[in-house]
């Protein structure tokens, strides 16, 4: 695509990632477009706390227009102002007034490319599917694509037979944003879990992370993010609370290992990768997460990553682990990612699907 097309984002917030977990995943894609030549606004709501813990000021690849959604006239309003713009996308989970602004964005003047970009795809799918009066379930056909950041052939399945065309542009490394670095005596420990407090988390978190902390009363435990406060820690865990974006690489690179634990809905459906995994990946961690179909398409259980089915092997492999075993991981996931999931190739997968639609090409 060789002419930089003009880009407005309606999304949850690419300068805080207070309560949004897709903030890196915004900025890595967002970055990757502004690189091949593309010019991006990103609009998002003052709204959940996230301009009160903002991680970075605004970034040179976008422009940031933050608004006040006090009512649906003041965000139809804002969504006003995008008209002109080449490709307009509606993300999911702005948290507050999505179905104006989906429906706003289909009613903008022009012919912009209209996408709506699904970051928690199995959940928005189950929405639609169970609930025939949900908005979005009405509006989904009129977008020219749907983009998400996960899901496979089951999601893309999914959202056909709603009427859409989908395409998956997966979560991936920015290695200017996570790399490797010296480890943080702050971070001390042999297994780090950072997630907010989700209740499609809870029961997971509480069978892969705390029967893990449980299992093994010798070892140090580490419990990061939004939500966990008030929750009972034994004393072989320390709960840090909302850790910055700039922290993460060195809470990646110090413990012996890191968790992730998917969302219900993404490890039943498989191929939903979060953030977080190539996060950890790229900064050289040794990375041990829940089973879920699809994960050998990113990284080679065993040599690239360890796998657990339950709490009880989670507590296993990180007994058996020691640090020239995890460095050896880590340093195989590092290697893996950054040769074929980075940012630069998700931008490149997006102008190609868009190119494919302007060519009436399928998605």
């Amino acid at each position: 695509m060789s002419d930089g097309l003009r880009f407005a984002f309606f999304g949850s917030s690419l300068v805080s990632s207070y309560w949004n977990g897709a903030c890196t995943y915004y900025r890595g894609i967002i970055r990757a477009l502004h690189d091949r030549g593309h010019e991006i606004v990103f609009y998002e709501p003052h709204a959940w706390g996230r301009q009160e813990h903002r991680d970075i000021p605004d970034p040179p690849y976008a422009r940031v227009v933050i608004y006040e959604p006090t009512d649906p006239d003041a965000v139809r309003a804002v969504v006003a102002r995008a008209a002109g713009a080449d490709v307009v996308v509606k993300t999911s989970g702005v948290g507050i007034h999505d179905h104006v602004l989906e429906a706003a964005v289909l009613d903008l003047p022009g012919d912009p490319v209209r996408i709506f970009w699904d970051v928690d795809a199995p959940a928005t799918l189950g929405a639609m599917e169970t609930d025939a009066a949900d908005p979005l379930r009405a509006l989904i056909p009129g977008f020219d694509l749907v983009l998400t950041y996960g899901g496979g052939d089951p999601v893309v399945a999914r959202y056909a037979a709603l009427g859409a065309r989908c395409a998956p542009v997966y979560n991936a490394l920015d290695p200017t944003t996570h790399h490797p670095v010296a480890p943080d005596p702050a971070f001390a420990g042999d297994l780090a879990f950072m997630a907010s407090r989700l209740p499609d988390r809870e029961s997971r978190v509480q069978e892969f992370f705390f029967r893990a902390v449980d299992a093994l009363p010798d070892r140090r435990f580490l419990l990061c993010g939004n939500g966990w406060a008030g929750r009972a820690t034994p004393p072989n865990l320390r709960s840090l609370g909302h850790v910055s974006p700039q922290d993460h690489n060195a809470l990646n690179c110090t413990p012996l290992a890191v968790l992730n634990v998917s969302r219900e809905s993404m490890a039943a459906n498989g191929w939903s990768p979060a953030t977080r995994v190539f996060e950890a990946a790229g900064a050289g961690a040794c990375l041990i997460t829940d089973a879920w179909e699809g994960i050998e398409d990113f990284l080679e259980p065993g040599r690239e990553v360890l796998v657990a089915r339950d709490g009880a092997e989670v507590a296993r492999l990180l007994d058996e682990l020691d640090g020239e075993r995890a460095a050896a991981i880590g340093a195989a996931a590092l290697e893996r990612v950054v040769a074929e999931h980075t940012y630069e190739r998700r931008g490149e997968l997006v102008e190609q699907v868009l190119s494919d639609h302007l060519a009436g090409r399928p998605a």
